[in-house]
């Protein structure tokens, strides 16, 4: 059936890159001149006229040479270079295969003796990578590990972290959207203190080697193997630098008596397990000053406000009550909490209470200031159709408070960093555009392997 996509300008090569991950390679494509929220309506519909639709027209009428269209795909085996360490460096920097520092060249035995010590096949196929439409397979996740420094005892991390990339619910093909958001790792149970992931004083900075280069590996993974680079998906108008694994604190969470971010998420207690959201930006809570509840949840619920302004359209707009900010409490602000017998659930109700803004400033937000919300219809409309929950509605008052989530359990709240500094984090997330997923972290020795290296076609 004869296909075309209408695309803005600039994202050309996006399109194309995705149609080709969708089995589409070649998909005519019809741009849209200039941005559509910077123009008259009366210049719109003239470029539309001029330009758009004669490419309509043309990629409805004119066959697709797919003879023409190619593939320079390097197969898993291949030896795409040959040298020394610096000739590697050089090769693979041109090749856009690397984050612009130094990799360990992944060679052949390398990669396998990465994959060795754990016993699983190579070739066993997690998923697609969409929208690049490459397998993701041990072999793939693997060669990015040697890449970015990870240990081989790190392989059970990458795994978990490669099925939530497979995972349609997470939407890995959301990555390269204009917003910039990146890929946040949590990660919880016994691994932590197994495999010596750092969760104290520096949380969320480069530094602890396990947090480190498994956060390097989910930027590697992304670019080789889902395809986000400046010539196929990643639009981020601006960027975020690579973001470390946060690693809980088990050991307090166990103290206190709450639950984990993956237990909260639907893991099974105690359990190995990485759950991943995108992340738009944070802002650190310093010097929070009580000792109650009542006293320091005002300045925590300001920093959830603080950080949150256009991904508020995750509410309404962009998504219907998708949005899940993260709170990380240091321990000693989450005992604050604990020994006046608060639970999680207990500082999340509060807040709800606590972490509103007018009703006026969120309908600038969803509708005003940004054109995400169609018909810019006001909260008390929404709320009538059953698009926001009554809360929203309460009164018909532009000054009145409401909300930044649509239920309390919409913050995800988080332990770790220095346990003697009364410190908070907060970061805002990017909705379903990388909804939090949650996978299990399988450390026990695989027996799914059925063929050496060599013997990859005949494990197909």
């Amino acid at each position: 059936m004869p296909s075309v996509s209408l695309v803005c300008e600039g994202f050309e090569r996006q399109a194309s890159a995705t149609a080709r991950g969708l089995g589409f390679d070649g998909l005519p494509l019809a741009v849209l001149r200039g941005h559509v929220d910077a123009q008259t309506t009366d210049e719109m519909v003239a470029a539309v006229l001029e330009h758009t639709v004669p490419q309509v027209i043309a990629g409805l009428t004119t066959a697709i040479d797919h003879d023409a269209l190619g593939d320079d795909e390097p197969a898993a085996l291949d030896v795409v270079v040959r040298g020394s360490f610096d000739d590697v460096q050089r090769a693979f920097v041109e090749r856009g295969w690397t984050d612009g520092l130094p990799v360990v060249p992944p060679t052949r035995d390398r990669v396998e003796a990465f994959i060795v010590p754990s016993g699983h096949d190579p070739w066993r196929i997690i998923g697609t990578a969409r929208p690049s439409g490459r397998d993701i397979t041990v072999w793939s996740v693997a060669v990015n590990g040697v890449m970015a420094g990870c240990r081989p005892d790190d392989l059970p991390v990458l795994l978990a972290i490669a099925e939530v990339f497979a995972d349609p619910a997470y939407g890995v093909e959301h990555s390269g959207n204009t917003t910039g958001a990146d890929a946040l790792v949590v990660l919880n149970g016994p691994v932590i203190a197994d495999l010596g992931f750092h969760h104290g004083a520096g949380a969320l900075r480069e530094g602890a080697a396990p947090n480190t280069s498994v956060g390097r590996w989910v930027r590697l993974f992304q670019r080789n193997v889902c395809g986000f680079t400046a010539d196929e998906h990643d639009k981020g108008t601006f960027g975020n630098s690579t973001r470390v694994v946060l690693a809980e604190d088990e050991a307090a969470l166990a103290e206190i008596g709450w639950p984990n971010v993956a237990t909260d998420l639907g893991a099974a207690a105690g359990t190995d397990a990485v759950s991943v959201a995108r992340i738009n930006g944070g802002l650190i809570i310093g010097s929070v000053f009580g000792a109650t509840p009542e006293a320091v949840l005002p300045y925590l619920a300001d920093g959830l406000v603080r950080v949150t302004g256009w991904e508020l359209t995750h509410v309404y707009g962009l998504g219907q009550g998708h949005y899940r900010p993260l709170l990380v409490l240091s321990p000693l602000l989450a005992r604050v909490f604990a020994r006046a017998g608060w639970s999680k659930a207990d500082v999340r109700e509060g807040l709800f209470r606590h972490a509103r803004i007018t009703a006026q400033r969120f309908e600038q937000y969803i509708g005003e200031w940004s054109n995400l919300t169609a018909g810019r219809r006001t909260l008390v409309d929404l709320a009538a159709h059953g698009l926001v929950p009554p809360v929203f509605a309460e009164r018909d008052d532009p000054q009145r408070l409401v909300p930044i989530v649509t239920s309390p359990d919409h913050f995800v709240i988080a332990v770790a960093g220095d346990p003697n500094r009364a410190n908070a984090f907060v970061m805002s997330n990017d909705g379903q555009h990388g909804w939090w997923t949650t996978k299990p972290v399988d450390r026990s020795y695989s027996a799914d392997l059925v063929c050496r290296v060599d013997d990859r076609d005949a494990c197909r």
